[in-house]
């Protein structure tokens, strides 16, 4: 096996690198950090934490992702896919919990990385990525349903559930405040029309400007003061906080370590997503386990400075590619940027409405949900379509951590009821005609069956899906031979229950005066049941390299 090598793109890119390079990258850097402002402070407040949090995590997330990834053009950051998990950390353990979950999760990546599994994520059915993101974006729109409609809950808790928030909306809706309303719904049509004049400036930031501007007007000038803004809920520290080591508690980190995997399988999938679509656009190939070991440090560093767990940003990627990005330096610009903003601009983001903010993420939530492609999946086959659904409604109505777990195993049932259906065992008795096996005419002579003589032939893997196949054939035959060829030619591997199960197909037929004789055996099955001991209970002897040998075995046996 290949020794695991740790190659971050930007040392590469470096050797190579030119004015031109550097120019391209300072612009585009500073593009996806001003394009990255709105949606870290949104991201940050949908999750329950103050808005500089938010900007902490894209700034110190967005450095190392870009320092140590994999990836020529990825910008990392908080995104939309950890929103839900981070607010019921927060709400059942607290920030100290989110911390300790996001340190875990951190180490997990690494781990992921060191193991070289970066293929391995992708390799997770695409029925479930679908479910579990249109279950987040269900699950993000649902939290922002507050905000828009600018609801009074009287000091009533927000219930964490899914079914429990409608209940309370629907119950204070009486409350609704018209004006945050017609902001939210301002500011999605600002965002909507954008794209319409401008592919470079993000629907987003114009938003942001424009609504927050006119609220502003309208509480100096026309006394309008019912629009909440991010001044009224969070006080702003424009600085850079002091780094603290969380108490680890080993109680806690056991409680937190599910939700520590739910993040690091969410990380890894939606990073690495979005570093291979980087790789279709620009034509160069990404490097999963450096980027996975990128992704883990910078889980690992950004919650000591009080960061949320950060990924890979499809759109922020997206958005470094079409404004010229060519090498991780925009990445770390980009970063450099949104420090910038922290120190000297971010008192001005206290004006923002959080109506506002409700609608950017609106938009993100219905771009997320990727209905068309939710649409598509529902045509094909049924089980793929069970496992799209499950995920989706167990990540609406339960959570992410539950829906992950689910799915993967839904998937991995129905994975093995696929294989054991492609698995067939057949019995010849009478004689083998050469020229069925194979896709061509070899005008050989059928291979005659002695009497007294079954060939039994199995056609796919040999695992504990399928081991008891064998019986119930034999079962169903109900006679016996004096010796069974056991035909293996077409068995790609083998585990230990369908070697548990020769083996008792073997000492049944002993008993009954019966001897197996294997034929055709791969040198990796060859392996394994050398490996396992089965030979010294069959005999060296009745192991045959091919159908012709064992028949002439078959002959000598029944005399």
């Amino acid at each position: 096996m290949k020794a695991f090598e740790f190659r971050p793109k930007l040392y590469s890119a470096l050797k190579h690198y030119s004015r031109e390079l550097f120019m391209a990258d300072l612009m585009a850097g500073i593009i996806v950090g001003i394009v990255a402002l709105p949606l870290a402070i949104a991201f940050g407040i949908a999750s329950g934490v103050s808005p500089e949090k938010g900007i902490i995590t894209a700034i110190i997330a967005g450095f190392l992702i870009s320092l140590l990834g994999g990836s020529k053009v990825q910008i990392g950051g908080p995104t939309g896919a950890f929103i839900v998990i981070i607010y019921g950390i927060i709400q059942q353990y607290g920030e100290a919990g989110l911390i300790v979950a996001t340190l875990l999760a951190g180490i997990i990546l690494v781990l992921l990385g060191v193991f070289k599994l970066g293929a391995v994520i992708k390799f997770i059915p695409y029925p479930i990525i679908v479910g579990f993101t249109s279950g987040i974006a269900v699950t993000i729109f649902t939290t922002q349903i507050a905000d828009v409609f600018g609801l009074q809950f009287g000091g009533e808790k927000v219930p964490g559930d899914f079914v429990g928030k409608w209940m309370l909306y629907f119950r204070h809706f009486g409350t609704v405040n018209w004006w945050n309303a017609a902001t939210a719904l301002a500011s999605i049509a600002v965002i909507a029309l954008t794209p319409r004049f401008s592919k470079k400036i993000p629907g987003s930031l114009v938003a942001i400007v424009l609504v927050t501007a006119a609220a502003y007007l309208l509480k100096t000038c026309g006394g309008i003061t019912c629009i909440d803004t991010i001044g009224d809920r969070f006080s702003i520290r424009a600085e850079l906080p002091d780094a603290a080591i969380p108490a680890l508690d080993w109680e806690a980190v056991k409680n937190l370590f599910p939700v520590a995997i739910t993040i690091a399988v969410l990380g890894a999938i939606e990073s690495l997503l979005s570093a291979t679509v980087a790789d279709g656009v620009i034509g160069d190939k990404h490097d999963s386990n450096t980027e996975l070991i990128a992704q883990g440090a910078a889980n690992i560093i950004a919650p000591l400075f009080g960061g949320i767990p950060a990924t890979g940003a499809i759109a922020r990627t997206m958005t470094n590619i079409n404004n010229g990005g060519k090498s991780p330096v925009a990445g770390i610009v980009h970063a450099a940027v949104l420090l910038l903003i922290l120190l000297f601009l971010m008192p001005l983001a206290r004006y923002i409405p959080m109506a506002c903010l409700a609608g950017v993420l609106v938009v993100v939530s219905y771009n997320m949900s990727g209905w068309r492609t939710f649409k598509a999946l529902m045509k094909n086959p049924k089980p793929d379509v069970a496992v799209l659904l499950i995920t989706f409604f167990l990540t609406v109505i339960f959570d992410l951590t539950v829906a992950i777990e689910w799915g993967l195993v839904i998937a991995c049932v129905l994975f093995m009821r696929r294989v054991m259906e492609t698995t067939e065992i057949s019995v010849i008795k009478n004689e083998i005609d050469p020229n069925k096996e194979t896709d061509f005419d070899t005008h050989e002579e059928h291979l005659a069956i002695p009497k007294g003589v079954e060939v039994y032939e199995i056609n796919g893997p040999y695992f504990f899906g399928i081991a008891t196949k064998f019986e119930d054939v034999m079962a169903l035959l109900g006679d016996r031979p004096k010796v069974r060829v056991v035909r293996m030619r077409r068995v790609p591997f083998i585990d230990s229950t369908g070697i548990h199960n020769l083996e008792n197909l073997c000492r049944m037929s002993q008993k009954e005066k019966i001897t197996i004789v294997l034929s055709g055996v791969n040198e990796k099955v060859h392996n394994a049941l050398e490996k396992s001991g089965f030979y010294e209970l069959l005999g060296k002897e009745n192991i045959c390299p091919n159908i012709n040998v064992a028949l002439e075995r078959a002959r000598q046996l029944v005399g």
